[in-house]
């Protein structure tokens, strides 16, 4: 699947997920709002990856990005591991057949019950500051296991161009990389396995040069880090980052020269120092973001001082990365489509509101769609990542929207 291929579907006349028209799965999910993801787009994205990556990476999904446990479940076959950022996703992973010393638990503010149960059951623990290394070194000696560790870096360097930046100057996240040596120091004649490092510098980022270049600088931070370490680097997490085009000015991410690049550095810089290294990219949305569409139907039509207005049964509760209130600066609209009960009404221009009270829910501002009636069934593309669990479900009580993988 090329980039873009699935928010390129929008354009097919049936309407489908899965091969299955978008009415009958309003049916199958007993109604409205739904998010549907498409099973045949999962795997198609992770070939596409696998295709263009080298052979020696090996790919984990960020469960954070999707933790639906039917999707996790699928991944776990298709991929080679899952990063996770909670106990409760923990739980989801732990529950496929991933091994779990193939997990791995980054996050600030890791509960003392949350680490012992990474400790119980063999996850590594993605350490985040000293605090945490004591907390996870007392969960061992309590449950006497040996913990699985490695050590997340904030990293002495930004990238430019990130839809969220997660590394580089004050961070919550990672132990900043210039005291790093000395947490190696005290980490070094303590029982556990000290296994290696996780840099992530940013998100949902589509400029292919300027990865290329966070990660060459990625791999020159964990070899100056590595020369600290107490014994060999088995593993090296170099995070992800990689984008999806949400917007029409949006292009999609070139993986190839991505590819190649990474291919490079593990050949000729990361395999000669770092030989026993497994070399992890870590990856949510860019694997399940486009394989998963937000379903919700028009309740209301009104016009109000000229301006025509489509009220739907879902919202922000449920989709809040669309309304615009998810890390977007200025908002910018979601590929939205209309199925019309009756086509051939022509076109009008609309803003599709949710049925919150409040001004802020705004799923699409002044889009062109066709001719809309009570009863249609309104799509927001590219809902595979962040959807339903980055989303204020609680807010006015309305019920939860179900999901589906199909």
């Amino acid at each position: 699947m090329t980039p873009g291929a699935a928010l390129a579907r929008r354009d097919d006349p049936a309407l489908v997920v899965g091969g299955i028209p978008l009415e009958r799965l309003a049916a199958r999910a007993g109604g409205t709002p739904f998010f549907a993801y498409d099973r045949a787009l999962l795997d198609e994205r992770v070939d596409y990856l696998r295709a263009r990556l080298p052979d020696a990476l090996q790919l984990s999904y960020a469960v954070k990005a999707n933790p639906m446990p039917a999707v996790v479940q699928h991944l776990s076959g298709r991929v080679d591991g899952f990063d996770v950022a909670s106990g409760g996703e923990m739980r989801v992973a732990l529950d496929t057949p991933m091994p779990p010393a193939r997990v791995s638990f980054a996050g600030p503010g890791k509960t003392e019950a949350e680490l012992a149960q990474a400790v119980a059951a063999g996850v590594t623990v993605e350490l985040e500051s000293a605090t945490e290394a004591r907390r996870v070194l007392a969960a061992g000696e309590r449950l006497g296991v040996r913990p699985r560790v490695a050590v997340r870096v904030n990293p002495d360097f930004r990238v430019k161009g990130s839809g969220m930046r997660m590394g580089g100057g004050p961070q919550q996240f990672g132990v900043d990389a210039e005291r790093v040596p000395e947490l190696l120091r005290e980490l070094a004649g303590a029982d556990l396995e000290l296994l290696g490092f996780h840099v992530f510098a940013g998100s949902q980022n589509l400029d292919a040069d300027v990865l290329c270049a966070a990660q060459q600088r990625t791999v020159e931070l964990v070899l100056r880090l590595a020369e600290h370490a107490p014994g060999p680097v088995r593993y090296v997490n170099l995070g992800g980052g990689f984008g999806i085009p949400y917007h029409k000015r949006d292009r999609p991410l070139a993986l190839e020269p991505i590819g190649d690049n990474l291919d490079r550095l593990l050949t000729d810089v990361l395999r000669p120092r770092l030989p026993e290294a497994r070399v992890t990219l870590e990856l949510g949305r860019y694997i399940v973001g486009e394989c998963g569409v937000y379903v919700t139907r028009v309740v209301d039509k009104k016009v109000s001082r000229g301006t025509t207005f489509l009220v739907v049964d879902g919202g922000l509760h449920h989709q809040l990365a669309a309304s615009g209130n998810f890390g977007q600066v200025i908002r910018r609209n979601y590929p939205v489509a209309l199925v019309p009960r009756d086509p051939g009404g022509g076109v009008e221009r609309v803003n599709v509101v949710g049925c919150l009270c409040t001004p802020l829910d705004l799923l699409a501002s002044d889009v062109e769609l066709p001719a809309a009636a009570v009863g249609d069934l309104v799509v927001i593309y590219q809902a595979g990542a962040y959807g339903l669990t980055a989303s204020p479900t609680a807010f006015l009580g309305h019920p939860p929207p179900v999901e589906l993988l199909v």
